[in-house]
């Protein structure tokens, strides 16, 4: 009983620590906005403590999402195995990620106690002791991943991923000594000479295994770290670049913007909002042919552009929008196939976090890459409510006769929600506020909404949301942080430059680079998440783009339309596993549901791709020229 009080309330402990940096995350911008317009001058170190309260939050939220075994995965089917295959292959991803994040914590290790100089600050906190939270959230997630193995036998087997983790660490944990200590015994550079010797012998089929397990469900960000240890164990190189970059990355100017509008959806997808919005164009195209279908790819679009690509759209309100289809006539199946091909519609809207994360790092404008998405954007939602309409008027779906009365109240009743995008438009646009400082008005706005004017929440009740919020959020940042890592060593690889030299000997036609751009992307979309793709793939991508004379914002759109798309590509696209899910049918039967959407969606790709006009004139327009 005393053991289980203490763990309760350690667990309690780290809650309330997770969400405070959630909230301190949201609250410190909008503070430093209000002192600058009434003081005309800001609070003390706020960038640097904002940037890395991100850090915290990624971290934090890792370990809970370590606890709640939601890290994301390539093939969330396994989780659906009852059976001894799937009792094996839940061990062997304990005994992968256990090994890695172990391994990871070790390379943390290197850089707190070497990488920052004793004198660097975070305001009045030394940047070591901030930083610290990354070996602490590797380490709590390697045992996590352990424990998660409830048999003795893979138990055993998942520790002894922990060891050979700890043994992964014996590199830094030598050029930790040899910095440290005043006079290094001269046996560390034989046992470094060995570590790397071993490790870099290892490196290739170590690769091939962890390619092998992503397709097993072992989770993305232990799969790509994995990669990367043993791609720079196996140069030489320093492990600690790998922390490091995701030290870097996290605190970034803009990075905090992700989980800030992430915490804007789930706030929005937990209170009535969905509700009222569902109502308000029920009441604007309910009577046209195909209007709740229209309606029902509209309430998805508004909400992705805030959850992002994490599948929350669907999970959030597939149930209610299903029952709303159905009910007004359309068959099953079809409201199945266009819920799921929604569920990721809104990413080329502002404020699209896939666009923030593009626009990092691309090093584009990204207020350029939110207007060149709307119109493509458009182009999308018109795609699938046409679909809907077509379909609507072939089967003679039921209408609503319209109401202007109707009309007017579901317009009253939604005002709120439907002045959110004005405000970030307003506010960010208009230059005042950046990007980060927007995202969090956006929470501020969205509290007293659901709190205090509609009701639909209380107080009491934000601290249950952001810890559910917090585990997809640290699941998407840890993949962000490890993927960072692969991407630096990709281009000091000169990856990039090889493959546009490869090109431009092979392949002389722009219009055969787009084509087999499409066909590449779409299969990256459709095997691993968004994020992890741009950070990965999108330095791969855009040198090539430049020689052919691919406008870059261009590039951009075309590059998330069609990983957008991607989540929708058999077999293992992560809508499709959501959706089944969500609406309890099995796999292959939401294939056949989405198989008529993804070939039409396909068509509006490659009209995107191949009319540059739909991402560079409405940009040109606003720039007047």
């Amino acid at each position: 009983m005393v053991s289980e009080r203490v763990k309760r309330g350690l667990l309690g402990v780290e809650n309330s620590v997770a969400s405070i940096a959630l909230g301190l995350l949201a609250l410190l911008p909008v503070a430093e906005v209000v002192v600058r317009l009434v003081f005309h001058t800001g609070i003390p170190a706020s960038n640097d403590y904002m940037r890395h309260l991100v850090l915290w939050v990624t971290f934090l939220g890792g370990m809970l999402t370590s606890r709640a075994g939601r890290h994301l995965s390539m093939s969330v089917g396994v989780d659906l195995l009852k059976n001894r295959v799937g009792d094996g292959l839940r061990i062997w991803d304990a005994f992968i990620a256990s090994t890695v994040s172990s391994a990871l914590a070790w390379g943390s290790v290197e850089l707190v106690l070497i990488g920052f100089d004793p004198t660097m600050m975070v305001g009045f906190v030394p940047t070591m002791v901030v930083a610290a939270i990354m070996p602490i959230g590797y380490a709590f997630m390697a045992v996590r991943f352990v424990l998660s193995v409830r048999s003795i036998r893979g138990g055993a087997i998942a520790w002894a991923g922990l060891v050979l983790g700890l043994l992964l660490g014996i590199g830094p944990a030598v050029n930790i000594l040899s910095t440290l200590l005043p006079n290094p015994p001269a046996y560390l550079n034989n046992v470094s000479s060995i570590f790397y010797a071993v490790t870099g012998a290892a490196a290739v089929p170590a690769i091939v295994i962890l390619i092998a397990s992503a397709f097993a469900g072992t989770p993305i960000f232990t799969v790509l770290g994995g990669i990367a240890y043993m791609l720079f164990a196996h140069s030489g190189g320093s492990l600690a670049v790998i922390p490091n970059e995701a030290y870097t990355m996290l605190t970034g100017e803009s990075i905090a913007a992700i989980p800030l509008f992430a915490f804007v959806g789930f706030l929005l997808s937990e209170s009535k909002a969905a509700n009222r919005l569902v109502r308000l164009f029920r009441a604007l195209f309910g009577w046209l042919p195909g209007g709740m279908a229209i309606m029902s790819v509209l309430v998805c679009a508004f909400f992705t552009t805030f959850t992002g690509a994490s599948g929350v759209t669907i999970l959030a309100l597939g149930g209610l929008l299903v029952i709303v289809l159905t009910e007004r006539g359309f068959s099953p199946s079809f409201s199945r196939g266009l819920l799921t091909s929604s569920g990721s519609i809104g990413l080329l809207f502002p404020p699209s976090l896939p666009i923030i994360l593009y626009g990092v790092v691309a090093q584009i404008n990204i207020k350029d890459l939110f207007v060149a998405g709307i119109l493509p954007g458009v182009v999308l939602v018109v795609t699938l409510s046409g679909i809907g309409v077509v379909n609507a008027v072939r089967n003679k779906v039921e209408v609503n006769p319209f109401s202007l009365k109707e009309a007017g109240l579901a317009l009253r009743d939604s005002l709120w929600e439907i002045l959110l995008p004005v405000v970030i438009i307003a506010c960010y646009f208009g230059g005042i506020t950046t990007l980060v400082e927007t995202a969090a008005a956006a929470v501020v706005y969205t509290l007293i909404v659901v709190v205090f004017i509609k009701h639909d929440l209380k107080l009491s009740d934000i601290p249950g949301v952001m810890l559910k919020c917090l585990p997809i959020v640290g699941g998407v940042l840890v993949i962000l942080a490890i993927a960072k890592g692969l991407s630096y060593f990709i281009v000091d690889a000169r990856v990039p430059m090889h493959l546009t030299a490869w090109v431009e000997q092979h392949i002389h036609s722009k219009y055969i680079f787009l084509i087999l751009l499409n066909l590449a992307l779409l299969v990256t979309g459709s095997l691993m998440d968004i994020f992890s793709a741009i950070l990965v793939v999108a330095p791969l991508v855009i040198p090539v783009g430049a020689l052919f004379g691919v406008n870059p914002i261009h590039l951009g759109i075309i590059f998330l339309a069609n990983l957008e798309l991607g989540f929708l590509a058999p077999p293992v696209g992560i809508n499709l596993f959501l959706a089944s899910y969500r609406f309890e049918q099995p796999l292959v039967r939401i294939y056949r549901n989405v198989i008529p959407f993804s070939l039409t969606l396909f068509l509006a790709v490659l009209l995107i791709t191949y009319v540059p006009w739909f991402a560079t004139g409405p940009l040109s327009l606003v720039k007047g020229g």
